[in-house]
């Protein structure tokens, strides 16, 4: 299975959902992580600890590739028309993260647009979802789901344990952390309606 992971806009957790879903995808069969990110950040997140799979770079993706059962691939912030129809093309789920807020939703809106054009199966995932009372997450999920958008059934909250993660370069669920449990079962619940 080959997963892209792309965003219009900067912010919303687009290299976090990537290697979280490689880490929930490790744990079912052989796993690469493509980082495709200008900022490289899936690379940098593996060069400061230790992840369950395997990180490398879009020339050294190609050559891997045919080793691993799952492929998923961060990609730079905003593709433009051209490079989001050979993403969408070249893989069986386009994941979009977005955050709840209302520039995000936006951005993410435009994106939708070209996909429909392109007619390519793709899936919106809230991500740093604020806390109660707030209730930004939900009317975020009802204005997609009532424009008819497809949306992840589960989202990623705010919380901070995904940044102590990136800084000891881990996937969220080998933090030692309180919280730690709470956040990789968000990607878990993503996953596995990813599977399903």
């Amino acid at each position: 299975m080959i997963i892209t992971v792309a965003a219009f806009k900067g912010g919303v957790g687009k290299s976090t959902t990537a290697l979280h879903l490689a880490t929930y995808l490790q744990k079912q069969a052989d796993t690469l992580l493509i980082d495709g990110d200008l900022n490289r950040s899936a690379l940098d997140w593996s060069n400061r600890g230790s992840l369950p799979f395997k990180v490398a770079d879009e020339q050294q993706g190609v050559s891997l590739a045919g080793l691993y059962e799952h492929i998923v691939i961060d990609t730079p912030a905003r593709p433009d028309a051209d490079e989001l129809k050979t993403l969408a093309k070249g893989c069986d789920l386009l994941v979009i993260p977005t955050t709840p807020d209302a520039i995000a939703l936006a951005a993410t809106l435009q994106m939708v647009d070209l996909l429909e054009k392109i007619k390519n199966k793709y899936k919106i995932l809230l991500t740093i979802i604020p806390p109660n009372p707030n209730k930004a997450g939900e009317e975020a999920r009802t204005t997609l789901l009532n424009a008819s958008i497809p949306v992840f059934k589960s989202g990623i909250r705010r919380l901070a344990v995904f940044q102590r993660a990136a800084l000891e370069g881990i996937p969220v669920n080998a933090v030692k952390d309180t919280y730690a449990q709470i956040a990789w079962r968000c990607y878990s619940e993503v996953g596995k309606e990813i599977l399903n």
